[in-house]
């Protein structure tokens, strides 16, 4: 899986490095954009991003677990709702709503083939949009759904 690409409504992020730009530069440092859910479901969620989609453990704790991508790519992070080493913004379990992650493979026909075969449930089967994309759907335990695509080549313009 090539990269995973994070796009939230309504949820706290955490982004690893910040940004400088001034009216005199337009130098920008790095930053790395660290998805995290608060959940109760942490051992589910391993198991099925360990299991189904091939994410590797970066780092885990009691309370908190950070996987990343097949490449290493990118990562995603899960934490314990109500612990007491997290402050109050990071206490209230995600509900289920307003959240979904996409990740981009390179064959998307194969990676469909490979979850049915593990028996997932696909959510929205695949399919090819207008704009040339091709993709489909599945869920994880936390009622996240995710959108597995594979983009098609954008056109130069001559």
């Amino acid at each position: 899986m090539k990269k995973i690409v994070l796009m939230m409504i309504g949820l706290g992020i955490t982004l690893a490095g910040h940004s400088q730009v001034s009216s005199n530069t337009k130098t920008q440092s790095k930053m790395k954009l660290n998805a995290g859910i608060v959940t109760d479901k942490i051992a589910d969620t391993k198991a099925f991003y360990m299991e189904k989609l091939g994410f590797g453990v970066t780092f885990e704790n009691e309370f908190y677990l950070l996987l990343h991508t097949p490449d290493k790519s990118a990562e995603i992070s899960f934490l314990l709702p109500n612990h007491p080493s997290q402050q109050a913004l990071f206490q209230k379990q995600f509900t289920g709503q307003g959240m979904y992650l996409t990740i981009e493979v390179d064959d998307v026909d194969k990676v469909y083939q490979e979850l049915k075969k593990k028996k997932i449930e696909i959510k929205i089967e695949l399919r090819d949009e207008p704009w040339g994309d091709r993709h489909f759907a599945i869920q994880d335990p936390n009622g996240i759904g995710i959108d597995i695509v594979e983009y098609a080549p954008q056109e130069t313009e001559k």
